[in-house]
């Protein structure tokens, strides 16, 4: 096994992507960055993979950027490596959670904003520090974080590049759970069977209008998807008998 690289397991219908660079805390470097998006094409495309997770290895998720990569991840503004991995896991079809220990720093917190949801162990914390280093925060990046958090609590984390703690990123809406350290890897498990279980055409159709990459005649389309699918008569049938439902959709 080589010292960082990106691991992916599979089980069932959940993806699990594990960032692997523990001497580093787990920190992203440039071949991580130029992997992720190869990585997430494939599973985008094998339609047993109906939701993915993204975390860490050994405890820490992400201690951000290897910072011996400066140079490739940074001259470039905002058309980096590490942006243009993040908006290939924003845009993922599929829903995406973060599963965070330990460390979220940087680079981590930029993928784990980029997730659908994040559920974090008691134990993580969470910083934006490029203003400790002298870096401007890319602005996608940057946006993302706003839309997230509300614009004084992003100017917080970058203005003054402290870690919270669970608390108050649960507070501020960075993450949508908080769980003691040994719940946390069932709760996950819950979490993307429940999804995974769950109609996939309304699935990827609200992931596509909450994230406002829907126009009006893409809507109509997602309209028309289910009355060609079946999948509400489906669902309708199945609270009516009273049993699990069987959906069929699959992106085509």
């Amino acid at each position: 096994m080589a010292d960082a690289e990106l691991l992916v397991e599979v089980a069932g219908a959940v993806a699990t992507v594990v960032i692997h660079n523990p001497a580093r805390r787990n920190a992203m470097t440039a071949g991580m960055w130029r992997r992720l998006p190869e990585l997430l094409d494939g599973l985008e495309g094998d339609p047993a993979v109906r939701a993915l997770v993204l975390t860490g290895a050994e405890g820490t998720f992400c201690a951000g950027a290897d910072l011996g990569d400066l140079d490739d991840l940074f001259d470039g503004g905002d058309l980096t490596l590490a942006v243009a991995a993040e908006e290939r896991l924003a845009a993922f079809a599929k829903p995406t959670v973060a599963a965070v220990r330990g460390a979220c720093v940087g680079g981590g917190c930029q993928l784990a904003v980029a997730c659908d949801l994040r559920v974090a162990a008691a134990d993580a914390r969470f910083g934006v520090p490029p203003a400790r280093l002298g870096l401007v925060y890319p602005a996608p990046t940057t946006r993302r974080l706003a839309r997230l958090v509300g614009p004084a609590a992003a100017k917080h984390l970058l203005f003054t590049a402290e870690l919270i703690d669970t608390e108050r990123a649960l507070r501020i809406g960075l993450v949508d759970e908080v769980l003691p350290p040994d719940r946390l890897a069932a709760r996950v498990d819950e979490l993307t069977a429940a999804v995974a279980a769950r109609s996939q055409l309304s699935v990827a159709a609200a992931k596509e209008i909450v994230d406002g990459r829907a126009d009006e005649a893409r809507i109509a389309w997602w309209h028309g998807q289910v009355r060609a699918s079946g999948e509400a008569r489906e669902g309708v049938a199945a609270v009516r008998e009273r049993r699990p439902p069987r959906f069929g959709w699959t992106p085509g």
